[in-house]
């Protein structure tokens, strides 16, 4: 056995039984209050999912209402009138606008004499002071030109060819059940009706008939389809001048090919635009047109596939960027809307610049467009928590060699402002017809559509030009498009 001494000997006081119980007391205590907060942990994070989707919805409802009124049905759809509308009519005060009036014309083919009567409702005699004209323009009772040909055929002597006789107002060689056909200038004008104008070849037909042309509606499709033919030299020109364009703006919007899915193309370039409808709004469609070898600068917005043209350069669209970031500023909360609203400073300082370039130097110029770079890389450098604008600067990013081009190169717009107009009334003719029947009506739409939105660039009638173009034998580009270098525009003439 070991012995042990009393010094050895460790003396454990015993705890009170108050103190004990005091603990056991605070531990329930905690046990309690660690479970009330698991439980109002698992109610905030219910209410947190709960917000999430609805925060989700309220995005979803805020979007289509935004896509809602980009697609409005009509230019008056601007929801519920105004309790209390503006006066019609001019503005009242000094800064109304200019006054006008109808000119009186320069000729006059008829004279009319208005004369007084002779005595007044109560009996007395008139008796005359002065003469004051008055004009009018009316249109003549419409008659049209009806023509017979009388075309000589023969064959030769020699080798018992065929030969037909043909007049310079004749479209066509067709004879017989055929030989029955419409003049080149009709057809040219029920062209307008539908291609510009957005007749239906129904309404077509019926405006014709004002003019004494009787016409069903399946005949005026098959007309302006042979017209186009006659165009097509024409169209292949056009698609050259927009390759040897400097500048070129291209756009697209969707389109119906007897009901199915399709993409309507423009590309404006110097006075000459194209239009192109297709099955894709990729860079292989655009290519039919620009080619694969364009150098130029696309005037573009941030459609991804034009960023494939590596020979051209490029210029990214301020309007879109301007729309996008005002949306993100108009939907953030407290916090958020700092990168878009520096982005937009950056755009409208830019579009400023734009401005000054004639009042400044070209040393000073160039300082504060690389000022402009300094800050734009700037923002690029930051990383937002925020998703928006995380994917905000994601396209700026991409887009950012392209961001100032219109700066550097002369002549360069800063938005895509021509293809958005050259879209414009095809977009008001798709809401009142909706697009083609088939592909070979779409193909007689871009064709005709190129040449009116060409000869209206270039001050030319595009009725008399169908017209003359309807005349050829074999219609060659020659006889309406003169091509000339880059940088000049395409012309056309009559």
């Amino acid at each position: 056995m070991v012995a042990v001494t009393a010094s050895e000997v460790v003396v454990v006081p015993a705890k009170p039984v108050d103190e004990v119980a005091r603990l056991a007391a605070r531990c329930s205590a905690l046990e309690a209050e660690n479970e009330g907060l698991w439980e109002e942990l698992g109610r905030l994070v219910g209410e947190n999912d709960r917000l999430r989707d609805r925060v989700g919805k309220l995005e979803g409802l805020l979007e289509e209402a935004r896509r809602a009124g980009k697609r409005q049905a009509a230019p008056f759809s601007r929801g519920e009138p105004s309790d209390s509308p503006r006066r019609p009519g001019r503005r009242s005060g000094d800064e109304h606008g200019r006054h006008a009036h109808r000119e009186a014309p320069g000729e006059v083919d008829e004279e009319v004499d208005a004369p007084l009567a002779e005595r007044c409702e109560c009996g007395g005699e008139i008796c005359e002071e002065r003469i004051e004209f008055q004009y009018q323009d009316e249109l003549p009772e419409p008659r049209p030109i009806r023509r017979r040909f009388a075309v000589h055929i023969g064959k030769c002597r020699c080798c018992g060819r065929r030969h037909q006789g043909r007049h310079p107002f004749q479209t066509s060689d067709a004879l017989g059940a055929a030989g029955c056909m419409l003049g080149p200038r009709v057809v040219a004008l029920a062209t307008e009706f539908n291609k510009e104008l957005g007749l239906s070849p129904q309404k077509t037909a019926k405006a014709l008939a004002r003019f004494g042309i009787q016409i069903t509606a399946g005949g005026v499709v098959q007309a302006i389809a042979r017209q186009a033919r006659c165009l097509e030299p024409t169209y292949r020109a056009l698609i050259e001048g927009v390759r040897t364009s400097a500048a070129v703006a291209p756009d697209e919007t969707g389109w119906r090919i007897n009901g199915q899915r399709a993409w309507l193309w423009a590309f404006a370039g110097e006075d000459v635009t194209v239009y192109l409808i297709a099955n894709g709004r990729g860079y292989e469609q655009a290519v039919e047109v620009l080619g694969e070898d364009y150098s130029g600068v696309l005037e573009r917005d941030g459609w991804a596939p034009y960023r494939q043209f590596t020979a051209a350069k490029h210029q990214t669209c301020h309007a879109h960027l301007l729309r996008r970031t005002g949306e993100l500023i108009a939907s953030s909360i407290a916090g958020q809307a700092r990168v878009p609203h520096a982005a937009r400073r950056i755009l409208k300082d830019a579009l400023a610049l734009r401005e000054q370039r004639q009042l400044i130097d070209a040393e000073e110029f160039g300082l504060k467009v690389r000022d402009l770079g300094e800050r734009t890389d700037k923002l690029l450098a930051t990383r937002p928590t925020h998703e928006p604008n995380r994917r905000l600067l994601g396209h700026l990013r991409n887009e950012r060699e392209h961001l100032f081009t219109f700066l550097t190169e002369p002549g360069v717009q800063a938005t895509n402002w021509r293809a958005e107009q050259a879209l414009r009334p095809a977009i008001v003719n798709r809401k009142s017809w909706g697009g083609n029947r088939s592909w070979q009506g779409a193909r007689t739409q871009q064709i005709t559509m190129s040449v009116i939105r060409t000869a209206r660039q270039q001050n030319i009638d595009p009725v008399e030009l169908i017209t003359v173009a309807q005349h050829f034998r074999k219609p060659a580009a020659s006889n309406l498009i003169r091509l000339r270098a880059r940088a000049s525009p395409t012309s056309l003439a009559a």
